[in-house]
């Protein structure tokens, strides 16, 4: 569970930003949540809180009893590694490494075997559906079958929680629905907490939860039932 109070964050510079404002939030565990807004309203700033990869100017962020705000970044990284799963709207997928590779990179911070690693990594391109393609290069796939190889990086580590960055906005619309297909088979199977940043209502419509930002302030447009 995340539970937000009082998250404030701000960025100094000639002009004082402020990404997010006060902002008091629960998301339970197994939840599917959509964040909505506009372009600069503090959307991604909320993801990166969310995913240890920035901490808060004033409040408290917990995932569990860990209160990421207060983390040091040594113990952020671990979070990173362990608890959260990353996907991205430009797949940021290694150009060099095969589908295999890019995805085996998520387990070297585990100091696993190479061969266990190898194991994982084919399983997860399995419950994608893209165990067939594991040793072709990111240019050699389709923009659907990136972000499947993408989520599978993600999902290798059995993460409880998986942030998704816009994960269909370079998508076409058929491609789309079978990424959204297959986010939700995960989060169903995997017991996942999905928290989904979109501009899209119709990944927006199909989550569990919708929560809209705006002047880096959160609020609830449909909650789940």
């Amino acid at each position: 569970m995340y539970t937000l109070t009082n998250v404030t964050k701000t960025y100094e510079g000639r002009n004082k930003v402020t990404a997010l404002n006060n902002v008091n939030l629960t998301i339970p565990d197994g939840q599917m949540v959509a964040i909505e807004g506009p372009t600069g309203g503090g959307k991604s700033t909320l993801l990166q809180m969310l995913g240890a990869l920035d901490v808060p100017t004033q409040g408290s962020i917990l995932l569990g009893d860990v209160e990421l705000s207060k983390a040091n970044e040594k113990d952020l990284t671990q979070i990173r590694a362990d608890r959260v799963g990353i996907v991205f709207q430009n797949f940021n997928l290694i150009q060099t490494l095969s589908a295999l590779e890019n995805v085996e990179m998520a387990l070297v911070p585990a100091k696993m075997p190479a061969d266990e690693r190898k194991e994982r990594a084919m399983e997860a391109l399995a419950s994608v559906n893209m165990d067939n393609r594991a040793g072709h290069l990111p240019g050699e796939l389709s923009g659907g079958q990136q972000q499947r190889v993408a989520i599978a990086r993600a999902l290798v580590k059995h993460p409880p929680v998986l942030l998704a960055d816009e994960p269909t906005g370079n998508l076409d619309v058929t491609t789309r629905d079978e990424i959204l297909h297959l986010l939700h088979d995960r989060w169903r199977n995997d017991n996942l907490t999905v928290i989904m940043v979109t501009h899209d209502p119709r990944v927006a419509d199909s989550a569990q939860r919708r929560l809209r930002i705006e002047h880096g302030v959160v609020r609830e447009t449909k909650a789940a039932k």
